[in-house]
């Protein structure tokens, strides 16, 4: 009975070691990929291009804002595109209750888009946003903003990050 028990555990460490071998040599081709497009994308933006602003319209009706840009450079460059809305220096403080932003997509549907604020500032997420265009490639994403509160005042600041 015990060499049967020897015999069992026997198979089994081939079959482990086996297992291992087989999965070690496609382990070690996956992680430098893995590393490498984590050295192509860096996560925080190394410039903006700040586009044309617009007062924030407080009417309760649907503004549409557009943000282009074009990859000029030989290379493929990673963007995102921002949208910034802007309380006046002196307040009162927009709060993101205070506006609906939302995002047209590929299909021509419009999906929300939350908002986070910092001092008075309400901006779009950069992190979901980014995507990679080729040179000569242009991005064009189309905002709709409502403002829901009517004593809401500021600027729509569109921009571009640059990765």
């Amino acid at each position: 009975m015990n060499s049967r028990r020897l015999k069992v555990a026997l198979v089994a460490a081939a079959v482990t070691l086996a297992g291992l071998a087989a999965a070690g040599p496609a382990a070690a081709t996956t992680v430098p990929r893995a590393a490498a497009v984590q050295a192509q994308q860096p996560s925080v933006p190394v410039d903006f291009v700040d586009l044309p602003s617009s007062a924030l319209v407080a009417d309760g009706e649907q503004h549409q804002v557009t943000v282009t840009y074009r990859n000029d450079t030989s290379a493929d460059r990673t963007v995102a595109p921002q949208l910034l809305v802007e309380s006046p220096d002196a307040g009162p403080f927009l709060d993101p209750s205070d506006v609906v932003v939302e995002q047209r997509t590929a299909h021509g549907c419009w999906r929300p888009v939350e908002t986070a604020s910092q001092t008075g500032t309400l901006f779009t997420d950069l992190t979901s946003a980014q995507r990679t265009l080729h040179a000569g490639q242009t991005l064009t994403q189309v905002y709709r903003i409502t403002v829901v509160d009517p004593a809401a005042q500021g600027t729509v600041q569109p921009r571009i990050a640059l990765y």
